[in-house]
């Protein structure tokens, strides 16, 4: 048996996650109404991904997976656009340099996104103290 994740994408901008056996009849009950109070008081819902998956366990880790994403991952799992779903895989503390040379921007860049600024840390500029 074949088991679906997929995401809808809301009249509002929301993405709602799921998971089931039959895609075409979930995605009816969707649209209709009554099914998911969510997308009932959302509509119309658009099928914006979907993924196959041979085991209900699968999918429903996959969905667990998904579903716990930020906005930003989903539309880019949405596009296929791996490079950036690799991006907002990691840490944000990872995602830019902290050197002040590059400050990220080559790796913003290559992704579309603006550089972010280099954080003040306080601590580090109240240990300089120019008259010691």
């Amino acid at each position: 048996m074949a088991f679906w994740v997929y995401l809808l994408r809301c009249s509002d901008g929301r993405y709602y996650t799921d998971h089931t056996d039959d895609l075409e009849r979930r995605f009816a009950q969707h649209q209709t109404g009554g099914f998911c109070d969510f997308t009932s008081r959302r509509r119309p819902v658009t099928l914006a991904w979907s993924e196959y998956f041979q085991t209900r366990i699968e999918a429903r880790e996959a969905e667990r997976i998904v579903g716990g994403w930020s906005r930003a991952k989903k539309e880019a799992l949405i596009r296929g656009d791996w490079g950036t779903v690799s991006f907002f895989a990691r840490p944000p503390k990872e995602r830019f340099s902290t050197s002040l040379e590059t400050n990220g921007a080559k790796e913003a860049e290559a992704q579309h996104l603006p550089p972010q600024p280099t954080p003040f840390v306080s601590s580090e500029v109240e240990k300089r103290n120019p008259t010691r």
